[in-house]
């Protein structure tokens, strides 16, 4: 499996509650807060329902 780097570049304000709990469940608790995650189908669905609000690097 390969990791990627996800850093919230964007405020969560406006964001859905559907939204937030994404964040919350890949770890992301702040502005500019970098996590690294397994790249699974889990993980990959999440991100891409926030991918308004965060970075995403493959590392």
């Amino acid at each position: 499996m390969s990791k990627v780097r996800v850093t919230q570049i964007k405020s969560k304000n406006g964001a859905t509650q559907k939204q937030i709990a994404n964040l919350a469940s890949l770890g992301i608790h702040r502005m500019h807060h970098t996590v690294e995650l397994e790249l699974t189908p889990v993980t990959q669905g999440m991100i891409q329902k926030v991918l308004h609000l965060v970075k995403v690097e493959e590392i």
